[in-house]
């Protein structure tokens, strides 16, 4: 009978000892979750990007570029301006979030341009973080610091007044300057222009000189006005004046040719509807 005591007493403290180790290892997984929990809120909230108070961009720098060159030395017409808004919003919605936007107007000064908007794309509500966040916050300061300026500029496209030059690859050297070349090498850099890409300045004039690149290479605009677009894509968003006498496909050849010999990417010549 002894022995049996002794039996029973060891099975029931074995059965202490393990349920005390089960327990012990249920604490210890709570604990642990409990520990990763607050380290990745922790480090969700270090890893927010700190954002410029006024530029909406990250202090460190933006995470791309684009530039938007909109030819308001003239009116365009209804459906152009129609075309060119859409063109317009398309660009803005693919910024990506972090990357940088800047919209210039050109003006018949030469080099003189009209930045209407410097910004970053913060990101809208709907991609902020709830535990780390606050998502009304965060689409407020998108709608207010981003999307409606754009949106105001996009419903303006196309109330321009007339000037006496164009002075489109001017208005390029500014841009690459002021926006481009700051930034390190391997960002995304992105030129939309929108005009009729009529060049007309003292130096060049497609209206005297005619889209001959022969005849460029020859003129002092092409040392006056050379422009470093390394690293940079160009796309163009070309209008056409009534009884233009320049055929879009040779403006097209001209501009790719001065794109190209200055470093850059020629992306495309794309002409809008309607006519100027």
């Amino acid at each position: 009978m002894a022995r049996n005591r002794r039996r029973s007493n060891r099975s029931r403290k074995g059965g202490f000892s393990t349920g005390a180790v089960i327990g012990t290892i249920a604490l210890s997984a709570v604990a642990l979750g409990m520990v990763a929990a607050f380290g990745w809120l922790k480090y969700q909230a270090m890893s927010t990007i700190s954002l410029d108070k006024v530029s909406l961009c990250p202090t460190t720098g933006p995470t791309s570029e684009t530039a938007i060159l909109l030819d308001v030395t003239d009116p365009i017409s209804d459906a152009t301006s129609i075309d060119l808004k859409n063109q317009f919003e398309r660009l803005v919605s693919s910024v990506p979030v972090n990357g940088a936007i800047d919209v210039y107007a050109l003006t018949a000064k030469e080099g003189k341009l009209e930045r209407t908007f410097h910004g970053c794309n913060p990101g809208s509500g709907d991609l902020a973080n709830e535990w780390t966040s606050n998502p009304k916050l965060v689409q407020q300061r998108w709608e207010k610091g981003f999307q409606k300026p754009l949106d105001d500029i996009a419903g303006k496209i196309g109330s321009g007044a007339s000037g006496e030059f164009s002075p489109i690859m001017a208005g390029i050297q500014r841009i690459s300057l002021e926006a481009f070349q700051p930034l390190p090498a391997a960002i995304n850099k992105t030129l939309f222009i929108a005009s009729d890409m009529v060049e007309h300045t003292a130096d060049f004039s497609s209206y005297r000189d005619g889209v001959s690149v022969t005849k460029f290479e020859a003129s002092p605009a092409r040392e006056k006005f050379r422009t470093s677009l390394d690293g940079v894509q160009v796309k163009i968003l070309a209008f056409q004046r009534p009884g233009q006498k320049f055929k879009m496909e040779d403006l097209a050849t001209f501009w790719k040719s001065w794109v190209e010999k200055n470093n850059g990417e020629f992306a495309g010549f794309t002409r809008l509807e309607g006519l100027q």
